[in-house]
């Protein structure tokens, strides 16, 4: 009892000692980390553009699918393969990559424009404005304090996975995909908190391959907002058929 006790008053006296200085203190980031987290988010925009790209080729040729997808998976493995002095080389697959996963989730960006085009724009915003909170709450944040979380997020993406895999063999259930969704919605936000601080933590450690970062924090980026864009569909759709009802 003792244990939480003292627990909750550190934590109290933390947020006691919080303010607004804390959103300016960026001292604890050398400047060397600062340049490489700057290569991080400019690789980070080159990606999504890039994704962006590759969802309206979809659209205009109908091109995702299996062949898009393994396409994405054989550019990762090709960039984490690549040795590290060949930056213009792995620059090219991460932006291959990100072309292909573009592509992969076309089909629902197509859906969710034929439905209303201001779902997309509205996901995408939300999107970003979490993605920069949360990036930004990592690193005001003391370092490695948010490191712990790998563990649970690690457990929970293994149970979207063996949840996902049961739902297809054995059918499942519109409570059961709205978990999914809510859920990895939870575990992705906090995997955008757990790799920004991972990336500077190895930063420090001489850890500087900021496409390798980039392509983390891309992933993250990209499973946030699928799953945003699915709950505001879903919404979307909801609404509209209750007002087809209420005509009715």
């Amino acid at each position: 009892m003792e244990s939480f006790t003292s627990f909750f008053n550190s934590q109290s006296s933390s947020r006691n000692r919080w303010n607004y200085d804390s959103l300016k203190n960026f001292r604890q980031i050398s400047p060397v980390v600062q340049t490489h987290l700057k290569k991080v988010y400019l690789s980070l925009c080159c990606a999504l553009i890039a994704s962006a790209a590759g969802a309206y080729l979809h659209i205009l040729w109908n091109i995702g699918g299996l062949l898009t997808t393994l396409g994405c998976v054989g550019s990762i493995v090709w960039l984490m393969s690549t040795p590290l002095y060949e930056e213009q080389k792995r620059m090219v697959l991460l932006m291959a990559a990100a072309l292909f996963k573009g592509a992969c989730i076309g089909p629902l960006i197509e859906l969710a424009i034929d439905f209303d085009p201001s779902i997309v724009i509205g996901a995408f915003v939300g999107c970003a404005v979490a993605f920069g909170c949360f990036s930004a709450a990592a690193m005001v944040a003391r370092r490695r304090e948010y490191l712990y979380l790998v563990g649970l997020l690690s457990s929970g993406l293994s149970m979207l996975f063996w949840l996902h895999f049961a739902s297809s063999i054995f059918g499942g259930s519109v409570a059961l995909f709205k978990f999914e969704v809510y859920f990895g919605l939870l575990v992705f936000v906090g995997y955008i908190v757990v790799d920004t601080q991972d990336i500077i933590e190895k930063a420090h450690l001489g850890d500087l391959d900021y496409v390798k970062h980039a392509l983390s924090l891309f992933t993250d980026f990209i499973a946030v907002f699928v799953r945003i864009l699915i709950i505001m569909l879903k919404n979307a759709s909801e609404k509209e058929e209750k007002k087809k009802k209420r005509r009715n």
